[in-house]
């Protein structure tokens, strides 16, 4: 009798040993194969913040169609020109992490002539050739980024105001904001792409020249990730009340910049009966 009880507490000893031993080794398994123990991208190059993703953070080159030459000043009787980078706004092609891209937007037959119209008749019907408000994704990349554990600010100058952008992290769009030129904007990451998810835009601009309009159901991604010391910017429009599919830009390759951010002037129209050509030609 007391030799089975032995032999019983023996067995029931050498069991729970057994599974301590496969949990501790489990355990250590887990954390040996846990993501957060691994680096997040093949890239040791890349900037990081202390959660491991992609510190894109910082000041950036324009990326928005900037006409040649530079901006003439007038400062007590001098003056100067202040010459801008424009490599931003070219094609990059072939770069890492870049989706597959389309010259121009696909629209609904019955909507052609009406881009058509709007396009040859750019200088006198868009809004931005009088103070108007670019909007999102036409104002292009941010000028400065500045990067927070749970959200982003975006910082732009432009001509009809500045304009910053509050984007949060793994939020939620609000049903009750009233829509704006800038939408409501949310992020994600999506492995060491920044993925930034816009809606609620009003409907009285353009997403971009040649007469691109859209409607309130406009949703627009933009994706951002770090390609060596440079930030890759592509935007994706899909409207489905004007556009037959959604359209993916080129990718920008923006450069880190050393000029600093300005305080643009209050906007005042005063050009508009000087515009000569009906496009936009050399006119801004």
């Amino acid at each position: 009798m007391r030799r089975n009880r032995k032999q019983k507490m023996i067995r029931n000893t050498t069991v729970l040993l057994t599974i301590a031993l496969l949990t501790i080794g489990l355990a250590v398994a887990q954390q040996n194969s846990s993501p957060a123990a691994k680096p997040a991208s093949a890239d040791s190059k890349i900037r990081r913040t202390a959660d491991g993703h992609p510190d894109l953070s910082g000041l950036w080159t324009f990326a928005i169609s900037i006409p040649p030459g530079g901006i003439q000043k007038t400062i007590a009787g001098q003056k100067s020109v202040v010459a801008i980078d424009r490599s931003a706004r070219y094609l990059q092609a072939e770069l890492p992490g870049a989706l597959p891209w389309t010259k121009e937007p696909s629209y609904k037959p019955e909507l052609r002539a009406k881009v058509a119209e709007l396009a040859a008749n750019e200088s006198k019907v868009d809004s931005v050739f009088y103070c108007g408000r670019p909007g999102v994704p036409r104002i292009g990349s941010p000028r400065r980024i500045v990067q927070l554990p749970n959200e982003f600010i975006f910082f732009y100058e432009e001509i009809s105001g500045d304009v910053f952008r509050f984007i949060p992290l793994n939020g939620k769009h609000h049903a009750d904001f009233n829509p704006s030129y800038y939408g409501d904007a949310v992020a994600h990451w999506q492995g060491d792409t920044l993925v930034v998810d816009t809606t609620n835009f009003v409907d009285n601009n353009w997403f971009g020249e040649e007469g691109y309009f859209h409607s309130d159901a406009m949703h627009v991604t933009e994706r951002l990730w770090r390609v060596g010391d440079a930030l890759a910017y592509q935007v994706t429009v899909d409207d489905p009340k004007v556009l037959t599919a959604p359209w993916t830009n080129y990718v920008h390759l923006i450069q880190p910049s050393t000029e600093p951010m300005q305080e643009s002037p209050a906007c005042k129209e005063e050009d508009g009966n000087r515009l000569l050509n009906l496009d936009h030609h050399v006119q801004r």
